[in-house]
């Protein structure tokens, strides 16, 4: 989730375990000041982008790891926590850690809970685990739920004295992302649906949100040597009508079609013919195990057999309207040289990665 989105739903944290507005005992944090705590503690976990200036990899390999971290949660709160204390005393000497903990621990969650219905991956358990976890219910930029936040904030400035309306909107967020969850559902029967029908033996059956409707989505289904695949939208009866003056929203939805007229692809991890066997040398490197952990469904993207290079892709990341492709990347093998080396792979050409 974009990191706005993020910041927008920590104020409303923020908002919900301020006092009052125009009762607040002199200890308290004011509704003003609480958002705007719950807003810069939802927008940490971000700065982790900082780890691309040590190297293209390690931002990789942490991006949503520490930060978003469950088990470090309680002491990025406090840390934050004490900042803002610190930050307030400057116009309110009573302010204190302890005012500002909850609403540092809430955004941090709510941060967290974020990234989670999204199927990029999270790393909770960091740094005793690298394995990521996401719930896969939520493209990664939803417009109704920022939309819904937007919204929330707003009418929180108009009520100052309330709560109802952070209450509402972070509520109607929440039945946001249920409909996304009905949506996945709908989407994994469709996929086990047809690979009973046409004797799939289907190893991993699931569904990658789309953008523009919680009902787009694309179905996957992995035999253990290729991926069979579709873009389907759950709920539509008849493909949508999008000509050059359609909305772009409009135009990205349409690439879903309803179940009975989904167009399934099929395509080979590791290709085929003389690519294979490159392919397979190149996946199992130890060069590319980054790549093996971090991709949910890796796919060949390219072979050049004479010049011993392979590279992949995901397929989480390719969809219908996209222009750029990115998470590609791959290895060339340097013979006598000195083994395998990395790159990834950008419309300009390839790029070589130094660790």
């Amino acid at each position: 989730m974009d990191t706005l989105t993020h910041a927008l739903s920590g104020a409303l944290a923020g908002r919900l375990l301020a006092a009052p507005g125009g009762r607040a005992p002199a200890s308290a944090v004011p509704p003003w000041q609480a958002m705007a705590a719950g807003a810069a503690a939802a927008a940490f976990p971000d700065l982790d982008f900082i780890l691309g200036y040590v190297s293209e990899l390690t931002y990789l390999r942490g991006h949503r790891g520490v930060t978003h971290s469950l088990l470090l949660w309680p002491l990025w709160g406090l840390a934050l926590a004490w900042l803002f204390a610190r930050l307030a005393r400057r116009g309110r000497p009573a302010a204190s850690w302890r005012h500002f903990y909850a609403i540092a621990c809430a955004a941090l969650l709510i941060h967290i809970a974020g990234d989670l219905i999204t199927q990029f991956g999270t790393m909770i358990l960091a740094p005793f685990s690298d394995r990521r976890f996401g719930w896969g219910t939520t493209f990664i930029i939803d417009l109704v739920l920022s939309g819904l936040l937007l919204a929330g904030v707003a009418a929180s400035a108009l009520w100052r004295t309330s709560r109802l309306p952070a209450a509402l909107a972070l509520a109607a967020v929440v039945g946001w992302v249920g409909v996304g969850a009905i949506g996945r559902d709908e989407a994994l029967a469709v996929g086990r649906e047809y690979a009973t029908r046409e004797g799939i033996d289907a190893r991993l059956v699931e569904a990658i949100p789309r953008p523009a409707s919680p009902f787009n989505w694309t179905v996957v289904i992995d035999d253990g040597e290729r991926y069979h695949y579709a873009h389907v939208n759950t709920r539509r009866d008849e493909p949508l009508a999008a000509g050059p003056d359609a909305s772009f929203v409009r135009r990205l939805s349409a690439a879903y079609l309803p179940v009975p007229m989904a167009q399934w692809q099929v395509r080979s991890r590791f290709g085929n013919g003389d690519a294979r066997e490159l392919a397979r040398a190149v996946w199992q490197a130890e060069d590319f195990a980054f790549f093996r952990w971090f991709a949910m469904f890796p796919v060949l993207d390219h072979a050049e057999p004479a010049a011993g290079c392979a590279g992949f892709r995901d397929l989480r990341f390719e969809m219908p309207g996209r222009a750029t492709m990115p998470f590609r990347y791959g290895l060339c093998n340097g013979g006598g040289s000195g083994g395998w080396r990395l790159y990834g792979v950008e419309e300009a050409g390839r790029r070589w990665i130094a660790e």
